[in-house]
């Protein structure tokens, strides 16, 4: 069996089509100045410096057909999804569905809520709403996975400890495999992410492996001639 060379130890690959990559709220409204992000005192350059490794990474994965998924965080208009506890927390100059040089903070069509233009998906690739955190929680997600015999997830993107880690702890309560890209997730805060990261592959795997994205392409690279062999 093909495998990526990952902490804490080989992750394995399994048979194709059943592998996917999950790409995290690349979105305007964290990843940009002027976006709700900067606008709370955050340095988005950190989040912006992984754009050219994701974008390294959805080409090797598009080349092998692989699934894709983007999600991006954001709520109705009305902000009928989104509890009155997220929207008073933080105390921050603004909150969501506040008014920015980019419209409405994280509010669904908006153009702060889009994804990056670098990394916009094509066409056949599915864009995932979520309300939450978790890409899991009130999305279809699960049934988009399901129908397509998905069992193994890449995952990337924002930010590392919040949305990334909920995405990948979701989706470990539901049995799939994941593996957290090292170098294609990022924080606003560096010791957050190397926490994360130590937190996933702790106890022998306990959530799921990382691993860089180079030793990600190479496995996938091994994999596909495994396939066609």
């Amino acid at each position: 069996m093909s495998h990526i060379f990952a902490q804490p130890y080989d992750y394995e690959l399994p048979p194709q089509p059943t592998l996917a990559l999950i790409v995290i709220d690349m979105q305007r409204d964290f990843m940009e100045a002027g976006g709700f992000g900067d606008i709370l005192g955050n340095d988005v350059d950190r989040l912006r410096a992984i754009v050219p490794t994701l974008q390294r990474l959805l080409e090797g994965c598009r080349d092998l057909k692989i699934p894709i998924f983007h999600t991006v965080e954001g709520h109705q208009p009305d902000l009928s999804d989104c509890p009155q506890s997220k929207l008073k927390r933080g105390k921050g100059p603004v909150t969501i569905g506040d008014e920015s040089s980019m419209g409405r903070i994280l509010i669904l069509g908006e153009p702060g809520n889009s994804i990056i233009p670098e990394l916009a998906p094509l066409p056949g690739e599915i864009l995932i709403s979520k309300p939450g955190k978790g890409a899991f929680y009130k999305t279809n997600l699960e049934p988009q996975l399901k129908a397509r015999n998905i069992t193994h997830l890449l995952i990337t993107g924002v930010t590392t400890e919040v949305c990334v880690q909920s995405t990948m702890r979701e989706a470990n309560d539901r049995g799939y495999e994941c593996l957290l890209v090292e170098d294609a997730t990022e924080s606003y805060f560096p010791e957050f992410k190397q926490s994360t990261l130590e937190m996933v592959r702790a106890q022998g795997g306990i959530i799921g492996w990382t691993a860089p994205t180079e030793a990600v392409l190479q496995g996938l690279k091994q994999w596909q001639q495994s396939q066609d062999s």
